[in-house]
């Protein structure tokens, strides 16, 4: 099926709102069409054994035995329905429409009236049939013609995702929660499971697939059908978990049909209740996670295990800002891989699509910092591929794939591929929200982006050992470490001189010290009195104050936090000052500390040295406050310097367009 088929079905489809508008708000529309259109598209799928079904729960009707499995086993499906009644035969009831709906709807399995429940759908029933619009939605739905043989799977999938990005639209939701575009799925499968393709050609393998937010299930059905275009008799096993309703409904329907096993997506979200056991691991896991969203509503179940489970549950290696849960999710995959076994079999791969914050946020000793970290010092990143803008339907920013086992070989040990496809990308006839460019897939003329880059993927390491190789510039390959460093604390000496003006007297007086000696005022007005005075040394100045406060007949107050008082109050910062000592160690001047980022591995005390001494001599690293980092600039290594364009064609330019102005200024006037 082409793509303006599906796009004529979901076209079909949404001609519902036409309908419902007055009666419902645009928002809703999804809410109506949404549920309709699986309920169709279950019809449609049941239709050639729907009177075998019937005939096998007349047999089962009066008996106490539970007739599910020979239900089943009549629909040739994991669901079914036992009653006769169909779309066009509830239709043609105007008078019982809404109650034989109701009927026909609870006599699906469990499993599907599960997923309809996820809709709302029977309040939309009554919502409906009070408007007095019932008849004419299930009308519309009765010409729909959803078989199997019409709308293989795969296109059925491409429907509902056209659906949603509408109603995501129409909600002014993000459509990137509920789905990913096709091409970029079929690209990041690919690199996924192309190392894998001798093992994935075995006769009986059996693999196991998760997405911890998996909208409608564009991934799963990706990498099963990837796998199965492999090895035919392959087993795949998918399972997922997502937040939406909407979405987990349509994921669980399409895996029904499939014959996939639809308890095998769970419902909630997958950091505070996830669907899957603990100890659960999977051959390979895929997401896209929302990109920026915080974690707010689960903060105190994700600081709780990272806070008592420590290294034992997901979170050990540290939490992100609040405001972006992407690493979460990274974690959580992470846990969920398998363990390499002694024979080195085993092990998991994982893909997953972040924005560039990943890559660089958080400074040193952060939480984002200590995640990546965790990740490179364990040898996991295999590889980030940065992606064009403009790719996602949501939003037009760049975005990443990171790939990432526990099973990495020999090639790719201790060792990062960064590759750059940013420029593989053709324009999209017609935009949808912030997509305008795709991924070229060789069909309709366009070139083979997503073969393309899976060869350069697989090449990569040579590629870029090869400074003759044609793409040796898209590709870079770097040792874990090369993204490690160490974040220094430079000090440099406070350094002071001692005066007496009306600014120190004045913040003396206000300092709270200062204000509750019992003769601050005796004090002040005998420093006061000594007029506008200026010294050298701490030293130097103490003796004169004192002096001062013996002539006006008053003590001298004792204890650290009166003369540390007096010395911030008295003491300005100057270049050629009094270094000031804290029993007898240089004390560091706050306003001048400084940080440097060493690459890991250099010694910090030669690039002190190097870097830094020949500005101020004077400087030193305090080594207590080291911490160590870790960041990957990714646009940084792919950096290449444009020079300005001449001046010379710049003034030609800008000279072009005053004459231009000109001229139309002169059309303006006659």
């Amino acid at each position: 099926m082409n793509s303006s088929k599906h796009t004529e079905l979901a076209n079909h489809a949404w001609s519902v709102a036409d309908l419902l508008r007055g009666d419902y708000k645009q928002s809703d529309y999804g809410k109506v069409i949404l549920p309709f259109t699986v309920l169709r598209r279950l019809e449609c799928v049941l239709e050639p054994t729907r009177q075998k079904v019937a005939e096998t729960a007349a047999l089962y009707e009066d008996q106490e035995i539970d007739g599910d499995h020979f239900l089943r086993r009549a629909s040739g499906h994991s669901f079914y329905n036992k009653s006769a009644l169909t779309l066009k035969k509830i239709a043609a009831d105007p008078q019982n429409m809404a109650k034989n709906l109701t009927v026909y709807v609870g006599s699906f399995s469990e499993n599907a009236t599960d997923v309809l429940d996820k809709f709302e759908f029977a309040q939309q029933i009554k919502k409906l049939d009070a408007a007095g619009l019932l008849y004419k939605v299930v009308g519309k739905f009765t010409d729909l013609d959803l078989r199997p043989e019409v709308v293989p799977n795969h296109n059925m999938g491409y429907i509902f995702e056209e659906l949603i990005r509408r109603f995501a639209e129409q909600s002014n939701e993000t459509a990137g929660e509920h789905f990913t575009p096709r091409e970029v799925i079929k690209l990041m499968v690919n690199l996924l499971i192309a190392p894998d393709g001798d093992a994935l050609s075995v006769p009986g393998v059996v693999r196991t697939v998760m997405d911890p937010a998996c909208g409608t299930g564009g991934m799963l059905s990706a990498a099963e059908e990837h796998i199965k275009a492999l090895n035919p008799d392959a087993t795949v096993e998918v399972y997922g978990q997502e937040l939406n309703p909407e979405s987990w409904a349509i994921c669980r329907s399409d895996l029904m049909i499939k014959g996939q096993d639809p308890e095998n997506i769970a419902f909630g979200n997958s950091f505070s209740d996830p669907g899957q056991k603990r100890g659960e691991k999977f051959d390979y896991l895929l997401a896209n996670p929302p990109f920026g969203v915080e974690w707010k509503k689960v903060k105190e179940e994700v600081e709780y295990e990272h806070r008592n489970l420590g290294e034992a549950g997901r979170f050990g290696a540290g939490l992100p800002r609040i405001n972006d849960g992407s690493f979460l999710f990274l974690q959580h995959m992470i846990s969920m891989m398998k363990p390499v076994d002694v024979n080195g079999g085993g092990g998991s791969r994982i893909a997953i699509v972040f924005n560039g914050s990943p890559l660089f946020s958080g400074a040193a000793g952060s939480g984002e910092s200590e995640i990546r970290r965790w990740i490179l010092e364990n040898d996991w990143l295999e590889a980030i591929v940065a992606l064009p803008d403009q790719l996602f339907y949501n939003t037009g920013i760049s975005t990443y794939f990171w790939i990432l086992t526990n099973r990495k070989d020999a090639e790719h040990k201790g060792k990062v591929v960064l590759l750059d496809a940013r420029d593989q990308w053709v324009k999209m006839r017609k935009s949808l929200g912030d997509k305008r460019k795709e991924l070229g897939d060789g069909e309709n003329g366009k070139p083979n982006h997503i073969a393309d880059i899976t060869r350069l993927y697989g090449d990569a390491v040579a590629a870029a050992a090869d400074a003759e190789h044609p793409l040796h510039s898209k590709v870079r390959v770097f040792d874990n470490s090369a993204f490690g460093y160490q974040r220094i604390t430079v000090e440099r000496p406070l350094k002071l001189r001692f005066e007496l003006t009306e600014e120190t007297l004045e913040a003396l007086d206000t300092s709270k010290v200062f204000q509750k000696l019992p003769n601050a005022s005796v004090l002040f007005d005998a420093f006061k009195s000594m007029n506008v005075r200026s010294w050298a040394t701490k030293s130097e100045a103490w003796v004169a104050l004192k002096d001062a406060a013996v002539a006006a007949g008053t003590t001298w107050p004792t204890g650290a936090p009166f003369n540390k008082t007096l010395r911030d109050s008295v003491g300005v910062r100057a270049p050629e000052g009094e270094v000031q000592k804290v029993k007898g160690q240089t004390e560091p001047d706050s306003e001048l500390r400084d940080y440097e980022n060493v690459p890991l591995g250099e010694d910090v005390e030669k690039y002190l040295k190097r870097e830094v001494h020949p500005h101020v001599p004077d400087a030193w690293i305090d080594h207590t406050k080291t911490k160590i980092g870790y960041e990957i600039p990714f646009t940084r290594h792919f950096y290449v310097y444009e020079p300005p364009r001449p001046l010379a064609d710049i003034d030609a330019e800008l000279k072009e367009l005053e004459a231009e102005i000109q001229a139309l200024l002169g059309e303006v006037t006659e």
